[in-house]
């Protein structure tokens, strides 16, 4: 009897997906909550596990096939993997015992030839498997450092840079004659254009359309300042072994900007609000969004109640939602939400940007990489320091340019002095 697979909840407010990948094929072995599917939400890629334990009898709906939740995706049959087996068994004992001499030697030739399939079904993270399929790689060959000996995203790097290395090796067996009489391959045609046309998941479709109502419905206005990083770097350098050794994790300058931010919104509440209709929501607490790099696109997951969070619990929970959005595996709720974000582009090289607000939220802080500048000291000497431009972009709608300089302003004179921060000034 088989056992239909249905599209589990998948989060408040979010009725429908897309059917992104088949994580199994008909004819496949599974076993209880093994993924079979990858499903395509507005925010992040869902795994779907079999109910049962048995064999993949059919698929019902096919990979970009937009499906509801409790639609049924395809069916198990339970216990059919054993059946299977025993039939085989039972198939055609006659001629096992006539050629045991040849079927031995096929044996061992078609185990020469092909890779071991004995060992349990490999699963794979929606980002391994989209670097599997990126290489064009067979991850079975591929050997795991992972827990259980999974597959991980340096386990497929170093598997295609090998092969690229193998590849570009000359053949040292080729002599000269050989080489002469070989034939040559048809030159490239000089000035040929290739174009490729590859289907936007659902979560870059849902980017695209959030940013462009931000846009639309949004009066969207940035102001910058910069901050001389030194007493935050300095801060780093000198705490940053006492920090790791005791709480395990790394002071980054994440935490800083943070408990800044924090601060800055206390003074300047309507930079922490939003518009809901004709009212204006305040919130007592600070949410903060951090915008995370994911194979798929950008993601959102929030800090909740950084307000009252130490450096130790942002800087955790920071690295823990960065490992995992290149994983693949954050949740719907744990992106859910948000009052505040905060985005750094300075981790890929940005000097200045203005971010676009992450609606329903009314503003949004960029961070940039930090370069050493010519700057002019109280004293009127020139010294170079390690400066960083800020930009925050808000909706002027709800913030008056008044409240966003200033919540602008008090951040940057807590990173400058990060003493402020611990006697909350």
């Amino acid at each position: 009897m088989a056992t239909d697979v249905e599209v589990p909840t998948l989060g408040e407010s979010i009725t429908e997906a897309t059917l992104g990948e088949w994580l199994k094929q008909p004819g496949d072995a599974v076993g209880r909550d093994e993924p079979i599917a990858s499903l395509e939400t507005d925010k992040v890629a869902v795994e779907v596990p079999s109910p049962v334990a048995g064999v993949l009898e059919e698929h019902v709906v096919a990979v970009g096939d937009t499906i509801e939740v409790g639609a049924v995706i395809a069916r198990i049959g339970e216990g059919a993997s054993a059946s299977i087996g025993k039939s085989a068994e039972k198939a055609d004992p006659p001629a096992e015992k006539a050629a045991p001499a040849k079927q031995a030697s096929a044996a061992e030739e078609t185990k020469s030839e092909a890779p071991d399939t004995d060992g349990p079904p490999l699963t794979l993270s929606p980002a391994v498997r989209r670097l599997v399929l990126e290489h064009g790689l067979d991850p079975s060959k591929i050997k795991g450092t992972g827990k259980d000996g999974r597959l991980t995203k340096d386990d497929v790097l170093t598997a295609a840079k090998a092969e690229k290395a193998e590849a570009r090796e000359p053949s040292m067996e080729r002599t000269e004659p050989a080489a002469a009489t070989a034939p040559q391959p048809a030159p490239a045609a000089s000035g040929e254009r290739k174009e490729e046309r590859v289907r936007m998941t659902r979560l870059r479709q849902t980017i695209a359309k959030r940013l462009k109502d931000a846009q639309d419905t949004a009066a969207l206005l940035t102001t910058f300042n910069d901050v001389d990083m030194t007493a935050v770097m300095d801060a780093r350098k000198q705490y940053k072994e006492l920090f790791e050794k005791k709480h395990g994790i790394r002071l980054g300058f994440m935490g800083f900007f943070v408990k800044a931010a924090c601060l800055a919104l206390r003074d300047v509440p309507s930079v922490n609000a939003q518009i809901d209709g004709d009212e204006i929501v305040y919130h007592d607490y600070v949410d903060v969004s951090v915008a995370v790099s994911a194979p798929n696109g950008l993601v959102v997951p929030v800090i909740r109640n950084a307000e009252s969070m130490s450096f130790a619990e942002i800087e955790t929970t920071i690295a823990d939602f960065g490992q995992r959005a290149k994983d693949g595996t954050l949740s719907m709720d744990e992106m859910r939400g948000g009052t505040f974000t905060i985005s750094n582009g300075g981790v890929f090289g940005s000097l200045l940007s203005t971010p676009i607000i992450n609606p329903p939220q009314s503003a949004v802080l960029g961070m940039h990489r930090i370069e050493q500048r010519a700057v002019v000291l109280d004293d009127g000497s020139i010294a170079a320091r390690p400066m960083m431009y800020l930009a925050l972009s808000y909706d002027h709608r709800l913030i008056d340019g008044r409240e966003a300089v200033t919540a602008l302003v008090r951040m940057k004179e807590a990173l400058e002095d990060p003493m402020r921060l611990l006697i909350d000034l």
